[in-house]
């Protein structure tokens, strides 16, 4: 799904209303049909899938574990997934999911219940990061998720401390992940050109205060996002996004990627 951080992006038309035919060929994921994308009043998806009951496809996939929701497949998928996905069980996504997240990790300070989490977790989700850390209170706010917290690993941590006691084994290999943090402050190392590591921890302050003592002395590094204009900082769900994006230009395959961001069905 394109668009925006909001979730009404529109196909095809104007006025939320409005419908878009798409050919999906799911290649060895599924059989291929042609699908109805939908808008109506802000809601997108697609309908039942097309010809009914008797078409539907087996329910488990090629190796034999449930892919299809039979209640999806009756009434529709109006879930905020790529097209790869309409259909799929949670369970499945998540599954797929794990076959080829990428080994960088995200971390956020959360003191004072930042709103900007849920941001955060979306574009994680969306980067395919492999993990979502939250340190401090284990509630958040969920919101700006827009539900992709369910497809999302996340982990709590009730200090920097316990962050940086699971980092020192959490690399493939059983060594350390090197922790970098992400703020603008005084001898802060631009993002620019940075060498970021393959697997590593990008970690987070709060929102209007940043990093906290513990964690700008605990970290690598501390990298700063080049500005140019008038303000002193820009929001932390901004920010984050643009540091994955920085790995993700440095790491990541995008060939075999659609527009959406999903692997194209052969992938």
């Amino acid at each position: 799904m394109s668009g925006g951080a909001g979730g009404s992006a529109k196909m095809g038309g104007v006025d939320g209303e409005s419908t878009a035919r798409r050919d999906w060929s799911v290649g060895p994921v599924g059989p291929v049909v042609s699908l109805e994308s939908v808008v109506v009043e802000g809601a997108i998806g697609v309908g039942p899938w097309p010809g009914g009951r008797s078409a539907w496809p087996e329910f488990t996939g090629p190796d034999g574990t449930p892919r299809y929701d039979p209640d999806l497949l009756a009434h529709g998928d109006r879930r905020n997934v790529v097209d790869r996905y309409r259909y799929w069980t949670l369970e499945a996504v998540v599954a797929d999911l794990d076959t080829h997240r990428h080994p960088f990790h995200v971390a956020i300070e959360n003191w004072a219940h930042d709103m900007n989490i849920g941001s955060v977790v979306r574009t994680a989700n969306a980067f395919a990061a492999a993990e979502v850390h939250i340190v401090g209170r284990r509630r958040w706010n969920r919101r700006g998720a827009m539900v992709t917290d369910r497809y999302q690993h996340i982990r709590h941590h009730p200090t920097v401390e316990d962050l940086l006691t699971w980092a020192q084994t959490a690399g493939s290999t059983g060594g350390p992940l090197p922790v970098l943090g992400i703020d603008n402050l005084p001898g802060s190392v631009p993002l620019e050109g940075y060498p970021l590591p393959r697997s590593c921890v990008l970690l987070f302050g709060q929102e209007s205060v940043g990093l906290s003592d513990e964690a700008r002395a605990a970290v690598v590094d501390v990298l700063h996002i080049v500005q140019f204009g008038s303000t002193r900082s820009i929001n932390a769900g901004a920010a984050a996004a643009i540091a994955m994006h920085a790995w993700v230009a440095r790491h990541a395959d995008s060939s075999g990627h659609g527009s959406t961001g999903a692997r194209t069905p052969a992938g």
